[in-house]
């Protein structure tokens, strides 16, 4: 099937539209392949055709489809060690300590993919809180890809994706089922999956009262735009003092200055001022 640069165009600007995915021209070839395979699917003629579709169809189903096709991303457990270490053993003490005795944390991992972030986040905190079983924690963890959030909800990992797994914590919080890893209810009874769209106001404004937001690898798929809004609403989600998370080649700072810029143990981290 034939994409020409103007269908191409279209397309992108739709997906941009809906869900603040930036798909430059670069990308046509990638974005090709997927269209077809869905186009093909549903035995189509051509592209022009399943635009229309996706365009004026009364329901999403199609286009949430299509969504999964294109944001499959690879992740897994403890990605990002030094960030996840800052977070366990600089910024999560100096928040107990804050809390007193209001034992209560609640994290947010935006674009969680197939969950090896939130589960990652589960066990640091089963590992770095005294008597973790006496906090309410709650673990908020989203994605657009229903795909990926259905293979998160089950919790069976190749060998690839526990790779960076400290072996005590395997030993732990993992059991093996021939040559994968399940991850056991200690690590997941605390995390909840639904499905968001980032570019989604209404969705957006019903998240709130987070104490953290974990959002890594995702804002580079975004232009300033897109980004612009995603952190606007994050800053709203987050509780005063409350930390965001972005990945290495992210920068809240040159995008958004509503958050204040603080330094605490090696790391220059983000958070919603107390006032």
């Amino acid at each position: 099937m034939i994409l020409s640069d103007d269908l191409f165009h279209k397309f992108a600007k739709l997906i941009y539209k809906k869900t603040g995915l930036y798909y430059e021209y670069s990308k046509k070839y990638y974005v090709h392949k997927r269209l077809e395979k869905r186009a093909g699917l549903l035995e189509l003629d051509d592209l022009n055709e399943y635009y229309l579709l996706l365009k004026f169809a009364d329901d999403t189903s199609e286009f949430d489809k299509l969504i999964n096709e294109l944001t499959v991303n690879e992740t897994y457990f403890f990605r990002d060690f030094p960030q996840l270490r800052n977070f366990a053993e600089d910024i999560l003490p100096m928040f107990v300590r804050e809390k007193g005795s209001r034992k209560q944390i609640k994290i947010w991992s935006a674009a969680c993919s197939t969950g090896e972030e939130p589960y990652t986040l589960s066990i640091i905190l089963q590992e770095m809180l005294d008597n973790p079983e006496e906090w309410d924690i709650e673990i908020l963890a989203t994605d657009i890809n229903t795909d990926v959030l259905q293979t998160a909800k089950i919790g069976l990992y190749e060998s690839r994706s526990i790779k960076d797994v400290p072996p005590e914590y395997l030993e732990r919080y993992f059991t093996r089922r021939n040559e994968k890893y399940l991850i056991n209810l200690n690590a997941r009874k605390h995390v909840c999956f639904k499905r968001i769209n980032l570019m989604d106001e209404n969705e957006m404004s019903n998240i709130n009262g987070y104490d953290f937001i974990f959002c890594r690898n995702c804002l580079i798929y975004f232009d300033d735009e897109s980004r612009k809004s995603v952190l606007s609403s994050f800053y709203e989600s987050l509780n005063p003092g409350g930390f965001i998370f972005l990945g290495h080649s992210e920068s809240v700072g040159r995008i958004s200055s509503a958050f204040k810029v603080r330094r605490i143990g090696d790391a220059i981290v983000y958070s919603r001022p107390e006032c």
